[in-house]
């Protein structure tokens, strides 16, 4: 008779250890797969990052930073004029306008201590469709973008190498370099009045 009960409780404790360790495995088993994550990050996403471009968004009259992911390899190898080419595609965004005239080309672009100096062609004038707002518009585009590299505190804008050019209007000169605008600094314009300072 002892026998059976000593039998009875080895069989016992043998069923319930067996059952403790079911449970304990199925739990490490569901950890597991929580921290296994659906989607693996390629090495194209982790090599991307996040850049503002400046466009002029027509129902605010204003100009809004967009977002665009980019592949970083291709920001240092040449990030003023990357920067530059983006902004002359123009949004992706359709609630905002394209800043710089079309066919617009770039000659050069150079760094010179915090000045960004930035050599366009003539049709950066030529085929500007002029008013001191839109002007305003395409200029602070640039220099916005621009200054939110951290090196680059203003812009110097020239024209097939020539500098003191002016759009047609002779409203807005190129003679100075450009920097952000403040919102203070606005006359009789709001174009920048949505303008995130550096």
């Amino acid at each position: 008779m002892k026998k059976k009960v000593i039998f009875s409780i080895i069989i016992l404790i043998i069923l319930i250890g067996i059952g403790v360790w079911y449970f304990l495995t199925k739990d490490n088993e569901e950890q597991i797969n929580e921290i296994i994550p659906e989607e693996e990050i390629s090495e194209e996403q982790m090599r991307q990052t996040i850049v503002s471009l400046y466009f002029y968004n027509t129902d605010t009259k204003s100009l809004v930073p967009e977002g665009r992911l980019i592949d970083v390899k291709e920001l240092v190898e040449d990030p003023y004029r990357k920067l530059m080419e983006l902004l002359i595609e123009g949004p992706q965004n359709a609630s905002l306008s394209k800043t710089i005239p079309d066919g617009t080309r770039i000659n050069k672009i150079e760094l010179k201590e915090d000045t960004l100096y930035i050599d366009l062609s003539a049709e950066f004038i030529d085929n500007h469709s002029g008013g001191e707002e839109q002007e305003s518009a395409t200029i602070y585009s640039i220099v916005n973008t621009m200054t939110n590299l951290t090196e680059v505190n203003s812009v110097k804008i020239l024209i097939d190498g020539e500098e003191n050019k002016a759009f047609k209007d002779n409203k807005i000169k190129f003679d100075d370099p450009f920097v952000v605008m403040k919102a203070d600094d606005l006359v009789g314009t709001n174009v920048i009045a949505n303008e995130i300072e550096n």
